[in-house]
């Protein structure tokens, strides 16, 4: 009875040879049932002896005899070792949807952390009766973690697993908070903001990894970067409320605590089965168990890999671009209330909330400003970004308006939110599979010090010649982030 597998095959009956090899042949029409398949599957034919000592057939094939047969057969379903994905979305595996929401978690409490720091700053320079530049040792606190979690991110990875190393590096965060919660003598602080930064570094790199390597990048990386500036929103609106009633600096830390222990639980949850997961590469089946097998020597030898890496042109730049990103972010962050206090004669009880305005700006711009990169291309958008910030910058420092400064902060914010999710997602593409890990826990933990050496720089210029300063060495920073940008090699094949 003719079916329409007999328009694909022509089925020739057999001569008078004993035991022949059934033959088909190809027909030029192709049914129209069949046209959206795409590759059809190999059928596996019948494996005859040549000799007494013969073979057996491949084991799981099907041997179609007859016509009827030969329509029936389907290829052996493959093992579960042996079947490799092609790309992990946002809801394949099943799990990611929640790893996604947990890595949005964690940006969230970092954002609340790094953003704090700008409104907690007059408060705690009076309580401590401490200048600028003693000040700012908190920044270089933070970036002596980032950097030093950078060498030793891969490794702990590599003996911990994925779930072991967040929930640590949360855990440390957690050690940082209560030591800052029982107000310390003042080199104790710097002491808890090494190790925010120590813990935030490793979080970081493994989440930035994770989140690039999720289709679609631009956007998943998106929305875990605006959790981080809705965070920044947040903290601000929360700590100048809390200052303004005359509560004590310290006490904001213990909201911390509390959100902190929930990043534990959710990461420990949602990532503790992901090395059982069959994560999508686009490794075969054979490049896959190659992988598997050479993993653990890898393992070992962790500061080779970081070697490599750092000879990795994509590196350098990324690192100094980050660098430079940071330091203009955290020094915003860090030192705009003050210098509306000194030089607009802001209202310390209200000026605090010109932070939130950045980072709502940085907030807004990673929502809804990623989804643009994808058509204009996420190296075109990024410069176009950077010369608008340039702008800004220069508007906040010359317009002499309170209420004019904070509206250019907060459309400055619009457009530097989206620049580091695009730019981790370049990076992802340009760096090899076999360092992507050690190559961007070494940008965002060498880069993020940035965000401490810029600060740091702009308190001690400070302390000298007045918080001015702080618009130049932003528009440095811009400037530097893009010669860095044009420096990296252009991305050949698009992957989304």
């Amino acid at each position: 009875m003719p079916t329409p597998l007999h328009s694909i095959f022509d089925i020739h009956p057999s001569s008078k040879v004993a035991s022949p090899a059934p033959t088909y042949q190809q027909s030029n029409k192709q049914p129209e049932n069949l046209r959206n398949v795409g590759i059809l599957p190999d059928i596996e034919l019948d494996h005859f002896p040549t000799s007494k000592g013969s073979s057996k057939p491949p084991i799981g094939a099907q041997t179609p005899r007859t016509p009827n047969e030969l329509e029936m057969s389907r290829p052996p379903t493959p093992r579960h070792d042996d079947a490799v994905g092609l790309m992990r979305t946002w809801n394949n595996p099943p799990m990611t949807k929640w790893r996604i929401l947990s890595c949005c978690l964690i940006y969230f409490a970092n954002g609340m952390n790094d953003s704090v720091v700008g409104a907690l700053i007059p408060y705690m320079e009076t309580y401590y009766s401490i200048s600028y530049s003693i000040m700012s040792l908190v920044f270089i606190g933070t970036a002596i973690g980032f950097v030093i979690a950078a060498f030793f991110t891969d490794a702990i990875l590599g003996k911990l697993g994925r779930a072991k190393t967040l929930v640590l590096g949360d855990v440390i965060q957690l050690c940082a908070y209560i030591v800052l919660v029982c107000t310390p003598p003042y080199p104790l602080v710097v002491v808890a903001f090494f190790l925010l930064g120590y813990g935030a570094a490793v979080n970081l790199a493994l989440n930035n990894v994770y989140c690039a390597n999720t289709h679609p990048p631009s956007v998943i990386l998106g929305l875990a970067h605006g959790s981080y500036g809705l965070g920044g929103i947040i903290a601000p609106i929360a700590g100048t409320a809390l200052v303004s009633q005359g509560i004590l600096w310290s006490r904001f830390y213990f909201l911390a605590v509390g959100l902190r222990i929930c990043c534990i639980a959710s990461a420990g949850w949602a990532f503790w089965s992901y090395s059982e997961d069959a994560e999508p590469t686009l490794l075969t089946a054979l490049e896959a168990t190659s992988s598997r097998q050479t993993a653990a020597a890898d393992a070992a030898n962790k500061f080779k890999e970081l070697k490599v890496a750092l000879k990795n042109k994509v590196t350098i730049f990324g690192a100094l671009f980050i660098f430079a990103y940071q330091g203009a972010e955290v020094s915003i962050s860090g030192w705009i209330i003050s210098y509306l206090i000194n030089y607009r004669d802001g209202d310390p009880a209200k000026v605090g909330y010109v932070t939130a305005g950045f980072w709502g700006g940085i907030t807004l711009g990673r929502f809804v400003l990623t989804h643009a990169a994808p058509k204009i291309g996420e190296r075109n958008f990024v410069i176009i970004l950077t010369l608008g910030t340039f702008a800004l910058q220069l508007l906040s420092w010359l317009v002499p308006n309170v209420i004019g400064n904070a509206v250019a902060v907060s459309l400055l914010g619009l457009l530097l939110g989206p620049v580091y999710p695009c730019a981790q997602t370049i990076f992802s593409r340009l760096l090899p599979r076999n360092i992507q890990t050690t190559a961007i826990g070494f940008i965002g933990g060498a880069g993020s010090s940035g965000g401490a050496v810029a600060p740091f720089t702009t308190g001690i210029l400070a302390q000298a010649t007045g918080t001015w300063v702080l618009h130049p060495v932003c528009l440095g920073m811009y400037a530097a982030m893009m010669a860095c940008w044009i420096a990296l090699p252009r991305v050949h094949k698009r992957t989304e």
